[in-house]
């Protein structure tokens, strides 16, 4: 089993990876910035993290290593949305969703991959978002930093294929979760009479894909994009 970094993992998809990780038996260490873990999470490893904050990155993954060993697999989960029209959009919030959502990454990735490129075996799952893909109204900054996922990921395929270091995106679509909670019942209803499925997904439903991507019988997937959607983005 491995040792697991999940970032976000308070809440939603996060939790629900963790969760699942847990049951396969991998260490698991979990992030949180601001809400506290859940009991459920009881048997995790914990690490406060500011992922917009390049020492809060360096700092929290050195405790992680302390505390459990070498990150093996990393779930690049924690991520936010401010949404607004282009063309009330100002700088300061678009380059937020960057950093945020796409600088983080990078960061978190860099900060990991000297000691899976030592081991020669690496998981790097990133969790990204079907609007990535099919854009969305007021989500400029939002489906710039997730498409920037797409691109870094299948980047670092190339990059670290040689060395048994794999790189897959999920990409969620509406799933219950305080994003989805935030954009009103009317966008929620929107939505959901767009999906095929004709309802939102689950975390967890999220959470059994990470769960696959870190286990050994996903050894040959690389730079996938796994739509977890109902459907919502088909033919994109």
């Amino acid at each position: 089993m491995s040792h697991v970094l999940i970032t976000g993992a308070a809440t939603g998809i996060g939790l629900a990876s963790a969760q699942r990780l847990l049951a396969d038996g991998h260490q698991v260490t979990a992030t949180y910035h601001g809400t506290p873990l859940p009991p459920e999470l009881a048997a995790c490893s914990s690490v406060s993290l500011d992922i917009t904050d390049a020492t809060s990155i360096q700092t929290a993954l050195k405790e992680a290593e302390t505390q459990a060993g070498p990150i093996e697999v990393l779930v690049a989960n924690a991520g936010s949305t401010h949404d607004t029209l282009l063309v009330r959009m100002d700088d300061e919030k678009f380059e937020e969703m960057l950093t945020t959502n796409l600088t983080s990454a990078f960061r978190l990735t860099k900060a990991v991959l000297p000691s899976m490129m030592r081991a020669r075996r690496g998981r790097l799952i990133f969790i990204s978002s079907i609007v990535a893909l099919t854009g969305g109204p007021g989500q400029t900054n939002y489906a710039a930093s997730k498409a920037g996922l797409i691109g870094f990921a299948r980047s670092l395929v190339r990059e670290l294929g040689s060395r048994n270091i794999t790189a897959n995106v999920i990409l969620p679509g509406a799933i219950a979760t305080k994003l989805l909670h935030d954009a009103g019942d009317n966008r929620r209803q929107q939505i959901e009479a767009q999906i095929p499925l004709g309802r939102v997904g689950q975390p967890d439903e999220v959470g059994a894909v990470v769960q696959f991507l870190a286990s050994e019988g996903a050894s040959y997937i690389n730079g996938a994009l796994i739509t977890v959607d109902g459907g919502l983005g088909m033919g994109v």
